[in-house]
């Protein structure tokens, strides 16, 4: 990349903070080296009197959030006594209990009663609540969190457990026909088909259950698993939906109703929807040249209020100007008609459900004893679900919260550990707040766009201090726009996922994606992005939709999508070190940007020609050709404020007293005295021989995996959080204690045969040939298979490194032999998890094997390398290199 500055930039915002429990302490291992909380977190003011007013020729982000920066409820104080259900009442009157009974039929009364009876007389500043008692709560069916102004409160996250385990009326019954996903409109019922119901079932539901007059009877007349296709109907635009009369410009406020519009559905502080009609021409604009693949529908979309409504005139003024030109219909900029029809832009007054808040409370779904659609029953497992981009129970592909047709709704504090797909999704909503949350994992990450953090049709929301794991994609997606993502935690990519998304706004956010994190790696029902095969790529940490790709699914990303100041870096090769990317930290790089106007698009491209994808075209430089990044902003945050000083620039004291505390034959443990910062010190990172090994946030670490009577010689720096470095310390040297002769690669090059091969391409060589790039891979859906390599002489094996493609052991054994016919075994497991597993081991000879007993996956084995390390001399092992991962500085390139 140009503009790629080495050394960062100070984050300078307001000291006012909030101290909250740390998100953190809700996850499983990380594949990179996480930040470390302590025994709390703080977090930077994140209302309006902590943001920056709007920046000249950047969006306005200033408005982003919970009721446009109000700082959110501390507590509920509806004046009624019976609009506050705490546990003892849940248990009385509704026999809601952590006792392992199914509380679903008396959670959703108790939500019912409270829209019914307080709902009427609550406001922002008047919540009613309800208070989940501690323990685990057993939910079987979607719940609707329908009543406005309603906290729903549990006891803190991990104390209170609602565990989802769906039932047959809430399972997906229609799965498409290779069975790998939900087949959303295989499921119908008179007029309706499941689609409607989209993104899908999930735990909590946030949206109006409300039903359209035309689809009354239907309802009526629908089975339990199908009534929550016309639930909310009353906001679909093909039930409600009023058509133009005339087109409106981009940068207007006033829109212009077909003149037998009903114009007493339209109210002053409403909501509406704006869809504006798909042409050829803006097909065109995103660089899609197929014709096949263009759609009639509204990918430009956006929900506002209505500040001034003209009955006589028809007309409408929204409260911010357009983003999009909103045509009459898809032939008025004088496109032809798609698919020889003319498609109207419409508009919709919705129901809206307002303030509603979640809060102190994890949701899981429970995948044990769980039957499946064909017969049989799942016992899954989460160790099963890491680094498996595939679909591992698609029936039960339901979320954990679903926010629709919602405005002015919070997350605070709410943590996931396991959902069915997504763990918190959108669909036209306006004015989230998902902040101090954790989400962990979930069953289903593969084909047909599961396991996101998503943010979808989602418009002037606010995602921040949030950590996530194990999942596919953070994603602003679908015409979401004026979002602002800061100071999240995430191991997967910053995701504009398509759909003319625009305006969003990612900063401050730490981002490391390991080299696992790929749609190759997956067990079953596989996909890429937009439901193809997977690819051989690697997700990095920030992904692009290009038109050629996206059109498959909605269409390209748009314009001005500003990455900020964010710590990004990427795990390039398996069990490697992470590079920065995009460290330029005072840079903006505006995605989808004109070079000339960065509020103009420009679809990205290389040597003038248009990109098909951003797979394979990750690490290019797009700079002027779609990535506007000409210019710098020393403050260290466009959302909130910062000091009129370029930030801190004030690096920490010097660690003092660095010494050694022990050595080993494989180790040297180090301390030394803290360091002290203005604005306190972060950690410290450790140098061995001036080469970064590790960081810490404590005053002693322990070096590892060293050679016996070796000198190595460290240095310490502290640094602060703006990323200031400290001198390094005085340098102290340490000799290993003597040990064992250090191991050498034995295997690379040398003959391997196999019991089978998958195909030309896939020959046992391919495993020793020193290419991560190449494997062995066996015949498929056969067990045992085995691969040996024939190390040429006797000798003394001390670590094993088995690289797994996707197809991994489940059960193996390593196994060592003089004649390559009797073998000994060496090392035996039956709950391998494939990636890498690095191990140390003890034996000898000449021939090594790997002798797989049982698959992990519907495959065969397969070996990206097969690594022997050994010595001629007998070796102690010292150290046990399994899941081991190396270090990463988050603060250098």
């Amino acid at each position: 990349m140009s503009h790629q500055l080495r050394s960062l930039t100070a984050i300078a915002v307001t000291v006012s903070v909030l101290t909250v429990q740390p998100a953190a302490a809700q996850l499983s291992d990380q594949a990179a080296p996480a930040a470390e909380t302590g025994p709390t977190a703080a977090i930077p003011d994140l209302t309006s009197a902590n943001r920056r007013a709007p920046v000249a020729g950047l969006p306005d982000w200033s408005k982003a959030g919970y009721r446009g920066g109000a700082a959110l409820p501390t507590a509920a104080t509806h004046p009624d006594p019976a609009c506050h259900i705490d546990p003892a009442r849940l248990a009385s009157q509704y026999g809601v209990r952590a006792d392992g009974s199914d509380a679903t039929t008396g959670l959703q009364a108790a939500i019912d009663a409270i829209r019914t009876t307080c709902t009427p007389t609550a406001s922002y500043t008047k919540l009613s609540s309800i208070t989940l008692p501690a323990g685990k709560i057993v939910v079987t069916r979607q719940l609707g969190v329908d009543a406005d102004y309603l906290l729903l409160k549990g006891a803190g996250m991990g104390q209170t457990i609602l565990s989802f385990r769906p039932d047959a009326n809430t399972r997906y019954d229609t799965l498409t026909p290779d069975g790998s996903d939900w087949d959303e409109d295989g499921a119908t019922h008179g007029a309706g088909k499941g689609g409607w119901t989209w993104p899908g079932r999930g735990l909590l539901r946030v949206q109006t259950r409300d039903v359209h007059t035309k689809y009354a009877s239907d309802y009526a007349s629908a089975p339990a698993n199908r009534k929550d296709i016309f639930e909310g109907s009353v906001n679909q635009h093909w039930a409600a939906g009023v058509p133009l009369r005339e087109s409106s410009a981009i940068g207007t406020t006033q829109i212009k109703l077909a003149t037998n519009a009903d114009m007493t559905r339209f109210k002053v502080g409403g909501y509406l929807w704006v869809g504006a009609a798909n042409s050829a021409k803006f097909y065109q604009q995103q660089t899609v040249t197929d014709t096949t693949k263009y759609t009639n529908l509204h990918m430009r979309q956006q929900i506002f209020q209505l500040t001034a409504v003209d009955t006589a005139g028809k007309n409408l003024t929204i409260d911010k100007p357009l983003e999009y030109d909103l045509p009459l219909n898809s032939i008025s900029d004088g496109s032809a008609a798609i698919g020889g029809t003319t498609y109207p832009s419409r508009v919709t007054p919705l129901k809206m459900v307002q303030g509603v808040g979640i809060e102190d409370l994890t949701l899981t779904q429970d995948m044990t004893g769980m039957p499946k659609l064909g017969g049989g029953t799942y016992n899954l497992n989460k160790a099963d679900a890491k680094f498996n981009y595939g679909n591992m129970a698609p029936e039960y592909a339901q979320h954990g919260v679903v926010l629709k047709w919602a405005a002015n709704v919070w997350l605070r504090r709410v943590g996931t550990d396991m959902t069915g797909s997504h763990a918190v999704v959108t669909e036209n909503s306006k004015n989230v707040q998902v902040q101090e949350s954790s989400f962990d994992g979930s069953w289903n990450k593969g084909k047909g766009g599961n396991g996101y953090f998503r943010g979808s049709r989602v418009w002037d929301s606010l995602y921040a201090y949030n950590t996530t794991r194990n999942l596919r994609h953070f994603t602003f997606q679908w015409s979401a726009s004026d979002n602002v993502a800061i100071g999240n935690d995430f191991d997967s990519d910053l995701n504009v996922h398509g759909g003319w998304e625009r305006r969003n706004l990612f900063e401050n956010n730490k981002v490391a994606v390991p080299f696992e994190h790929a749609s190759k790696n997956c067990s079953a029902n596989c996909g890429g992005e937009g439901g193809g095969e997977p690819d051989d790529s690697t997700w990095w940490p920030i992904w692009w939709a290009a038109g050629p790709k996206a059109v498959t699914w909605s269409g390209s990303s748009g314009p001005q999508n500003v990455v900020y100041n964010n710590d990004l870096t990427k795990q390039t090769t398996q069990g490697g070190s992470y590079q920065s990317y995009y460290p330029d930290r005072q840079r903006l790089y505006q995605f989808g940007s004109s070079a000339a106007d960065a509020t103009k698009f420009q679809h990205l491209a290389l040597n003038g020609s248009t990109i098909l994808d951003w797979a394979g075209n990750e690490t290019k430089d797009f700079t002027n050709s779609g990535v506007n990044a000409s210019r710098t902003d020393a403050s260290g945050s466009l959302f909130l404020k910062g000091s009129t000083s370029p930030g801190d620039t004030t690096a920490p004291s010097v660690p003092g007293s660095l010494r050694t505390t022990g050595t080993t034959s494989s180790s040297v443990s180090l301390a030394w005295n803290a360091s002290t910062d203005d604005t306190g010190v972060a950690g410290y990172t450790i140098y061995r021989n001036g080469v970064e090994v590790a960081t810490a946030s404590g005053t002693t670490h322990t070096d590892t995996g060293l050679t016996g009577s070796t000198g190595y010689t460290y240095t310490v720096k502290a640094r602060d959080a703006a990323g200031n470095l400290s001198a390094a310390s005085n340098a102290v040297t340490a000799t290993t204690q003597p040990g064992s002769t250090a191991a050498v690669l034995l295997s690379q090059g040398k003959p391997a045969t196999s019991s089978s091969i998958e195909g030309s391409g896939f020959e046992a060589s391919r495993a020793v040939d020193g290419n991560t790039a190449t494997r062995w891979a066996s015949v498929e859906g056969h067990d045992p298979e085995w691969i040996t390599v024939d190390l040429g002489a006797t000798a003394s094996i001390s670590r094993i490194k088995l690289s797994w493609e996707a197809a991994y052991g489940k059960s193996y054994k390593l196994q060592t032999s003089a004649n390559g016919t009797t073998w000994t075994d060496i090392y035996t497991t039956t709950t391998g998890n494939g990636a890498t597993d690095d191990l140390a081991v003890t034996g000898g000879g000449r021939y090594v094997r790997m002798y797989g007993t049982a698959r992990g996956t519907a495959w065969g084995y397969s070996l990206w390398q097969f690594e022997v390390y050994g010595s001629t001399q007998p070796l102690v092992p010292s150290v046990n290199f399994k899941s081991f991962t190396a270090p990463h500085n988050p603060w250098m390139s």
